[in-house]
């Protein structure tokens, strides 16, 4: 038996939808808990698969955790390890950022390379450039990172040549709890690299600067616990607000900072939405079908590449060709072949996704090969005529909490159920 989630599309979707906590914030800010002795606790937190196997491996590194509804506490007195095993680190590719935390405090650390979703090289290369500039030694064997820093961490000048979010999260980290002054040239600008900086200077280091290129770190040799709300994700919030697209509907989204969506709000009025926004909350409203566009996928605050999958889905319904240019991981097509199977006029030429728009697409069993192909195809799903099984619903998990619910909220047609696993076989033959 397996896991699906079944959806009776064609029903215009209306209401307000809460958004939950940032999984790509909540992620390296549970990790930052490890730089400090003291209780650190996070509000706000969603229910995911990716926060529970963080919390898993915090605890394997001498973290005693809580999880209570939305409410996470963490508190590493001392480290009792300073590995991250292969199989803790292959499901989840952002746990590789512990090793400038476990460097810091710890002086040593050995860390698998990462696994995760197959969407693109996505190298570590950075993380470990600006480690070793801060006086790490690194060697690598058998996909397994080997660092010391014997008599500690140091500060640094590090200039990236792309403004990697893991890769300045990771420097933030290790600095923060590095006497003197760290420089990161060339940062990521995304709002969870803000909220980390919040949370360090809350535990004691003085960050300056996040949010623009250029971040000056002044750390400090202790850092304290430190109590902190996460913000909302604006992943889930752009995923939702698509769906009204996809189905001709009104969907207004709380819990998000307007600001946060970067480019992706005038993109939704491109496609002919009218949009509304207020301090923590936007509404998307589709009196017609999308309209056609060109995008390109870039850093924040550009369209977000994690957004690229369900922004396809809902072009397929668009009148006219559409054109997306993915330009920050090569390999974000799984979803294509699957919308393709329930109509979807699509192909890729090298890094951009051609989308010819169609009045209807039909349902299908469709498969979700990562969180945000899942998603697009969950949006697909809720516009087309018929009933869609969609299968490998666990990388939703990962992303989404209580997806289920909160698309009955807005008056979806959707469950989850159990299925066969030889059915789904047999009909995609």
């Amino acid at each position: 038996m397996a896991d699906i989630i079944e959806i009776n599309g064609g029903v215009r979707l209306s209401g307000t939808v809460r958004i939950s906590g940032a999984k790509n914030a909540a992620l390296p800010m549970m990790m930052a808990a490890l730089l400090s002795a003291e209780e650190c606790i996070f509000e706000n937190v969603p229910n995911l698969e990716d926060v529970g196997l963080t919390l898993h491996l915090l605890e394997h590194l001498g973290a005693s955790t809580e999880y209570t509804r939305d409410r996470v506490s963490i508190h590493v007195p001392r480290l009792l390890a300073t590995e991250a095993s292969y199989s803790l680190v292959k499901a989840l590719r952002a746990s590789f950022w512990v090793l400038g935390p476990l460097l810091a405090r710890g002086r040593a650390a050995r860390v698998a390379l990462p696994g995760g979703d197959i969407i693109g090289a996505r190298p570590v290369d950075l993380h470990l450039a600006a480690l070793q500039q801060m006086g790490a030694e690194i060697t690598t064997k058998h996909g397994v990172v080997y660092a010391t820093a014997v008599n500690g961490l140091r500060p640094a000048r590090v200039e990236l040549r792309f403004p990697s979010v893991g890769a300045t999260h990771q420097i933030m980290m290790a600095a923060s709890l590095v006497p003197g002054t760290s420089e990161i040239l060339g940062a990521a600008r995304e709002p969870e690299v803000v909220a980390l900086a919040a949370m360090l200077n809350d535990m004691g280091a003085e960050i300056e600067g996040a949010g623009t290129d250029h971040i000056v770190i002044r750390g400090r040799s202790e850092l304290g616990g430190v109590r902190i709300k996460l913000i909302g994700d604006r992943i889930e919030a752009g995923t939702y607000l698509l769906a009204a697209a996809t189905t001709q509907g009104q969907v207004r989204v709380e819990g998000v900072a307007p600001d946060h969506l970067g480019a992706f709000l005038p993109v939704l009025s491109e496609m002919g939405a009218q949009v509304e926004v207020g301090s923590d909350w936007v509404s998307a409203t589709f009196a017609h079908r999308p309209k056609a566009l060109q995008a390109v996928t870039a850093p924040f605050p550009g369209l977000a590449t994690d957004l690229q999958a369900p922004l396809v889905a809902a072009l397929c319904f668009a009148e006219g060709e559409s054109k997306i240019d993915e330009t920050v991981f090569e390999g974000r097509f799984a979803h294509v072949a699957e919308l393709a199977r329930m109509g979807a006029q699509l192909t890729v030429h090298d890094r951009a996704i051609v989308i010819n728009g169609v009045s209807r697409l039909s349902a299908a069993p469709v498969e979700a090969h990562d969180i945000r192909a899942g998603a697009a195809i969950i949006l697909a799903a809720l516009g087309a005529e018929g009933i869609s099984h969609i299968h490998e619903i666990q990388h939703l998990r990962r992303g989404y909490e209580t997806l289920e619910r909160k698309l009955q909220g807005l008056g979806a047609r959707v469950g989850a159920r159990q299925t066969e696993v030889d059915d789904f076989l047999f009909s995609g033959c």
